[in-house]
């Protein structure tokens, strides 16, 4: 056995007889101490005495520089019996750091001989020291000293170990720098400039100190450090240790990527409004409970049936269990929000009194006759029967012929909230039914929302555009519809979103629709038609005098004193500056004039102007339309026809050629199916008839027929120009006029009977614009020409025709007499 007292097996053989323990730090019991007495060895080299300090949660490592208080008596003596002998102090830690009076089971065994480099005293009894470690030692005991505490130890400097090779040393190198680089780029607790000054140390053992050193470790991890007397046994430590440092900060990471990535919009959303909340509550403007009582004292003064006031109460309840659940809460808010806002039972007075409901039909327009007198016959019904079926009416009329702004008007004439609905290009189911409250974002349909908006239970909802709703995967709105407009069943409409039945049977519900054909046919089927047909000159010139220049003239800031347009001048622009049905472009056209009236006040300093027929230009600039004029005598193969389009009337001027060929027959003009055949059917009716006007047999063989149409850049269809062909290609084939003063319309068909057809006012119209005195009408419209006003047929001379051959008789024969 060696004086460092490296163990033998001899001597672990002897421990075994013995009964003593043996630790891996090698503590030294008296029994071997006896044992190495008697063999011989020297124990005053290794044994010291020196002053000692119990260190509460910390552990001082050799080659550590570092300083530390200490306030308990016997600490501050022993420091003070240290500075008096060679500075020497031997620390070591307290294995609990609450003992306030250690003894030597109290402390760890290994500690750490120090040298004290400077001691400064604190207030309080507070003693700073700066200590240096030099070197482990392993605590024997503690001699009897009442003032501080005096420790017996014993070193390791003479410690058997055994050497490591040159391949081992390098292996063990690389491995704990790659370790420490790990863990300085997971940690980031150790800068990078000390970092890179340990990496570069050569010497295992000092770069193992160094880094154990540096390691912000707890008192217990650096008490292991400690306790590794061997270079090996420290080695081991240090990379367990490290390691696992490395693999914490890896899932710490790993947990906080995760983490970040789990915090979504609804979770920032919760933190904000859980702060917003708070803030609220700080300011006293939000509170729960305040707001529950303010629903349910809403509820109990809601004018509703029990049922609605028992599902309001139910989802008062819910909502006050839901707690602090936001997302849930603003859902059943909302929810509640919409059933207290609804008008369950409440509803409006209407006006009973007839005349003053007249004077205002009257007085916001002019004409529309039909629609005036439908709603005063409604209202005459309610105030005999105090309730009456509200009707639900559609109002079908070209473009700008006043359907929505007649609807305003009768709420006003009715004194009924007046809502309106836009339907053009709603495809959406749920637009009409609303959305059921499971999705996110759910809201009332638009009818649930219009009775929010009137207030009461009997608005007027006009329901605009109707003809132009749409379908697609999302669902059919025309269908949504079929029950919010049938008065046998509206009165318990379903909406998805508020889920108790709505009544609507007091609703008046007016239609919009520019063309019935694209309405569905059940749908068409529960409304009433009103048609609003085009305005006459007559009718464009009273609105434009009554309504649109004044109104025009509020607009542009214009007093009445300070512009004046004359009839001359309004019939002048109804004529030559618009070309539509209703009078939306004569409105812009006086508006266009307004404002230019109002630049010339002000900068030709003028007090008034005058806008005559003979000045117009200067306003409007040069005339936009001109009618094309009856021919001024009868011509061969040229008949004058009359059309319906989008803006009104119109004329047409169907030519017919015949030429040598070998029988074709051709039709231009950009024409329409249903027009082809209508030539085709003419063309067929007069090869039938062809003996009796002296056609040869072999005529049709010879010769080419060709159809035109002006103004080809124009679509044109429809059957109505079927006389019209038929009279134009028998009068090219046996060479007879026809006359310039005659217009007709009509379908034929292969026997030559002459089919009613539509449009028929703005027919007339047209050829009355046009000079037209004579127009061809079939038999079956004669009740559409009585219900015309005289306006529209004085000045014409009508003649109703029930066959082809009338037809050729007033267009041909009678030209022949004369």
């Amino acid at each position: 056995m060696e004086a460092s007292f490296h163990i033998c097996h001899y001597w672990r053989g002897q421990c075994v007889m013995k009964g003593a323990g043996l630790e891996v730090n090698f503590r030294i019991c008296r029994y071997w101490r006896s044992q190495c007495a008697v063999k011989g060895v020297n124990m005053s080299e290794l044994i010291r005495i020196l002053p000692a300090i119990a260190l509460r949660g910390t552990t001082i490592l050799p080659d550590m520089i570092v300083h530390f208080d200490i306030s308990r008596s016997r600490s501050v003596k022993a420091v003070e019996a240290a500075m008096l002998q060679e500075q020497k102090v031997f620390l070591v830690t307290q294995k609990d750091p609450d003992t306030e009076v250690p003894g030597l089971l109290d402390v760890y065994k290994i500690g750490t001989i120090a040298t004290v480099k400077q001691v400064v005293k604190l207030p309080k009894g507070v003693v700073r020291i700066l200590v240096e470690g030099e070197e482990r030692a392993e605590l024997i005991g503690f001699e009897p000293n009442d003032q501080w505490l005096e420790a017996e130890i014993e070193t390791f400097d003479h410690l058997a170990e055994e050497p490591l090779t040159e391949n081992e040393e390098e292996a063990m190198g690389r491995n704990l720098r790659e370790l420490f680089s790990a863990y300085c780029q997971t940690g980031q607790k150790i800068s990078q400039e000390l970092a890179m000054q340990i990496i570069e140390n050569e010497d295992l053992r000092r770069l193992v100190d160094q880094i154990a050193i540096n390691l912000p470790l707890d008192y217990e991890q650096r008490q292991k450090l400690l306790e590794a007397v061997l270079l090996r046994d420290r080695y081991d430590v240090l990379c367990t240790i490290l390691a696992n440092e490395v693999e914490i900060m890896e899932i710490r990471i790993e947990l906080q990527r995760k983490i970040k990535e789990r915090i979504d919009q609804n979770q920032k959303e919760y933190i904000l409004r859980e702060q917003l909340r708070i803030i609220r509550e700080e300011l006293g403007e939000d509170n729960v409970q305040s707001e529950i009582e303010g629903y349910r004292k809403a509820a109990e003064a809601l004018k509703a049936s029990k049922e609605v006031k028992e599902k309001i109460r139910e989802e008062i309840r819910r909502f006050e269990n839901v707690g602090n659940n936001p997302s849930e809460g603003a859902v059943i808010r909302g929810y509640i929000e919409t059933l207290l806002g609804l008008p369950w039972d409440k509803t409006s007075r209407d006006n009973q009194n007839l005349a003053k409901a007249r004077e205002i039909l009257e007085a916001d327009h002019y004409g529309l006759t039909k629609v005036k007198e439908r709603i005063l016959e409604y209202l005459a019904v309610r105030t005999l029967t105090k309730k009456g079926d509200s009707p639900i009416l559609c109002l079908v009329g070209p473009p700008g012929t006043g359907k929505t702004s007649i609807a305003r008007s009768v709420a006003k004439a009715l004194s009924k909230k007046y809502v309106r609905i836009s339907l053009g290009g709603v495809r959406d189911e749920a637009e009409i039914r609303g959305h059921r409250r499971t999705y996110v974002g759910a809201l009332p349909g638009r009818i649930v929302q219009s009775l929010h908006q009137a207030g009461v239970k009997n608005p007027l909802i006009l329901l605009d555009e109707i003809d132009k709703v749409s379908s697609d995967y999302k669902g059919d709105t025309a269908s949504a519809l079929l029950e919010v407009l049938d008065s046998e069943q509206n009165n318990k409409f379903a909406d998805h979103y508020v889920e108790i039945p709505v009544d609507l049977s007091e609703v008046l519900f007016i239609a919009t629709a520019n063309d019935v054909q694209t309405i569905p046919r059940p749908l068409l089927d529960r409304m009433e038609l009103i048609e609003i047909t085009s305005y006459t000159e007559n009718e464009k010139f009273h609105i434009g005098r009554e309504h649109l220049i004044p109104k025009q003239m509020r607009n542009n800031g214009i007093k009445e004193s300070q512009l004046t347009i004359t009839d001359e001048a309004l019939a002048e622009i109804i004529s030559g500056y618009t070309k539509e049905a209703g009078v939306r472009s004569l409105e812009r056209q006086i508006g266009r004039i307004c404002r230019r009236t109002a630049r010339r006040l002000l900068e030709e300093k003028k007090d008034h102007v005058d806008v005559t027929s003979n000045n117009l230009e200067e306003f409007l600039d040069r005339r936009r339309f001109d009618y094309v004029m009856k021919n001024e005598k009868p011509e061969v193969g040229i008949v004058r026809g009359l059309a319906w389009t989008s803006v009104g009337g119109d004329t047409l001027q169907i030519e017919v050629n015949i030429m040598p060929g070998t029988g074709d027959f051709m039709l231009t003009g950009q024409l329409g199916d249903v027009m082809k055949e209508s030539a085709q059917a003419g063309i067929s009716y007069i090869r039938s008839v062809a003996g009796e006007y002296q056609i040869a047999e072999n005529f049709f063989e010879k010769h080419d027929i060709h159809i035109h149409i002006p103004e080809g850049a124009v679509p044109k269809d429809g059957p109505s120009a079927g006389i019209t062909m038929a009279t134009a290609m028998l009068s090219a084939m046996i060479n007879v006029p026809v006359r310039a003063d005659l217009a007709m319309t009509g379908e034929i068909t292969l026997r030559g009977r002459v089919l009613p057809i539509g449009g028929l006012k703005e027919k007339l119209l047209a050829a009355k614009k046009a000079g037209i005195t004579t127009v061809l009408v079939p038999e079956k419209n004669r009740p559409d020409v009585e219900e015309m006003d005289r306006e529209i047929t004085d000045g014409l001379t009508i003649c109703f025709v029930g066959t082809m051959k009338e037809v050729l008789e007033q267009a041909l024969w009678q030209e022949e007499k004369q």
